[in-house]
C-alpha cells in the first residue's frame, strides 16, 4: 500500500512540474564574463568543453528526474493498474521480468524505478537535447517529443513491445495501450519541463562549489561504457567547433527546416510498424 502511495506522490510531483515549467524553453548555457572577446567562428576549446559538459549535465539531470518521476514511478502504477484489471486468473503468475502479478514489493519497485530512471531516463534526456532544435516551441515540444518516443521506440523497445508475453497475462489490451501511451507522453512532457527549468539553474563548470555540485550528475557517466561514448562525442563536438564552415551550417536557419522535415518523414515511416504492434496488443484478451 505504501509503495503505491509513494509512487503516486512522485507522479503528482511530476505533474506539478509540467504545470509550472512546461512552457519553458531550454536556455543556452550562461556566457562567461569575457564572452564579448570570444570569436564566434572559433571559440576556445576550453569553453566548448565546458559547454559540452553543461549539456551533458542537463541531459542527465532532466532525463533521470523524468525517468524516476514518470517512467519509473508512473510505470509502476501502470503495472499495478494492469494487474488489477487482469482479473483473478492472472494473479500469482510470473511475468517476463520474474515478477509476480498482483504482488507489490518495495525492493522490486525501487529496483525498477532506479533502473528505469538511470538508463532510460538519461538516454531520453540526451535524445531530447539533440532533437529539441527541431521540435515545436512551448508545451507542444514536450508532447511532440513524447509522441516521437512512442512511435519510434515504444513498440520496438518498451513499453509496448508486442513480443512481450506479459500482454497475454495482464490487460485488457486497450487498457495496456492507453495507459502506456499516456505514460510515454507524460515522460516527454516532464522531460521538456525539467530541461527548461534546469537550464536556468545549472552554471558552466568552474572552480566554485555551486558549479561543481551542479555537475555531480556527470559521475553517472562512470557506469558501463557510457563515459567512452560521451568522450568520443565530445571530441567530435570540439573538433567541429573549430571549423568555421561547420559552425556556420549549424547556425543556418535552413537546417531547422530540414531537420523538422526529416523528423516528420522518419515518424511517418515508423507509423505502419507502430500500428501493427498496437493492433497486435489490442487483439489480445
Amino acid at each position: 500500500m505504501w509503495v503505491i502511495v509513494g509512487c503516486t506522490v512522485l507522479v503528482v510531483v511530476g505533474l506539478l512540474a509540467i504545470v509550472r515549467w512546461g512552457g519553458l524553453a531550454v536556455q543556452p548555457p550562461p556566457a562567461p564574463a569575457d564572452d564579448d572577446t570570444i570569436p564566434a567562428a572559433r571559440p576556445p576549446v576550453s569553453l566548448v568543453v565546458r559547454r559540452y559538459l553543461w549539456y551533458l549535465t542537463l541531459a542527465i539531470s532532466a532525463g533521470v528526474g523524468a525517468g524516476i518521476l514518470a517512467a519509473g514511478a508512473g510505470g509502476r502504477l501502470v503495472m499495478r493498474l494492469l494487474a488489477v484489471t487482469a482479473g483473478p486468473t492472472a494473479q500469482g503468475r510470473i511475468t517476463e521480468a520474474d515478477q509476480v502479478v498482483g504482488r507489490i514489493s518495495l525492493d522490486g519497485t525501487l529496483g525498477f524505478i532506479v533502473f528505469t530512471g538511470l538508463f532510460f531516463g538519461a538516454a531520453s534526456g540526451a535524445a531530447y537535447l539533440l532533437l529539441r532544435r527541431w521540435l515545436p516551441g512551448g508545451r507542444t515540444g514536450g508532447v511532440a517529443f513524447g509522441a516521437l518516443l512512442l512511435v519510434l521506440a515504444g513498440t520496438r523497445l518498451e513499453p509496448l513491445r508486442p513480443g512481450n508475453p506479459d500482454f497475454d497475462l495482464v490487460g485488457p489490451g486497450w487498457v495496456s495501450v492507453a495507459a502506456f501511451a499516456a505514460l510515454v507522453l507524460f515522460h516527454g512532457m516532464l522531460l521538456a519541463a525539467l530541461a527548461g527549468r534546469l537550464s536556468r539553474a545549472v552554471p558552466l563548470l568552474a572552480l566554485t562549489p555551486r558549479a561543481i555540485i551542479a555537475h555531480v550528475p556527470l559521475l553517472l557517466l562512470a557506469l558501463g561504457s557510457v563515459a567512452l561514448v560521451a568522450a568520443i562525442v565530445g571530441v567530435a563536438v570540439v573538433s567541429a567547433s573549430q571549423v568555421p564552415a561547420v559552425a556556420g551550417v549549424w547556425r543556418d536557419r535552413r537546417l531547422v527546416t530540414a531537420g523538422r522535415v526529416i523528423l516528420s518523414l522518419v515518424a511517418l515511416a515508423a507509423l505502419p510498424s507502430f500500428a501493427r504492434a498496437i493492433t497486435d496488443i489490442l487483439g489480445r484478451p
